[in-house]
């Protein structure tokens, strides 16, 4: 198993400019600039001008963590990002002009879908993800769930 500790990919690759541009996986119907730009969207739309910052930033570590994680990957051509929220958070968090509820929202924008599948798949994981989420107060539980909705609506449907 990979994760993004240890993947760190150079911006002229094929795996960052692949999935900056053209294609991310089954869940995304964009590349990752295009999936951000729509979450941005969904985000003024709603009139939650506070989470625009989260919206642009939310996915800026993903190129850099992408790596097939599988079969599957390689025959579709697509990618896998482990812990990716954690890369984006770690580019930004010492940048000064970025809110602490920006650097939260971009950290922990995936913890209630990873709580979710780690539940069924990897209970060590489930028992981290869920100790995390009991640091964090009801309202940024809130606002992780409706910045989750716009993260998916910035997704298109592109299921296989």
């Amino acid at each position: 198993m990979h994760s993004s500790s240890n993947i760190y990919n150079k911006i002229w690759s094929k795996a960052f400019l692949s999935s900056l541009f053209i294609v991310q996986n089954k869940w995304h119907q964009h590349g990752v600039l295009t999936h951000t730009l729509r979450v941005t969207y969904y985000c003024i739309k709603a009139g939650e001008f506070r989470m625009i910052g989260a919206g642009l930033l939310h996915d800026v570590g993903k190129p850099f963590t992408a790596f097939k994680k599988d079969k599957e990957d390689d025959d579709f051509a697509e990618w896998s990002f482990t812990d990716h929220e954690e890369r984006s958070y770690e580019i930004i968090k010492n940048w000064p002009f970025i809110s602490e509820y920006t650097k939260k929202l971009v950290r922990y924008h995936y913890l209630i879908r990873d709580i979710k599948k780690s539940k069924k798949e990897n209970v060590k994981r489930f028992a981290q993800k869920s100790a995390i989420w009991d640091t964090l107060d009801e309202k940024m539980h809130e606002d992780l769930y409706r910045f989750l909705s716009y993260d998916d609506a910035g997704k298109g449907n592109k299921r296989r």
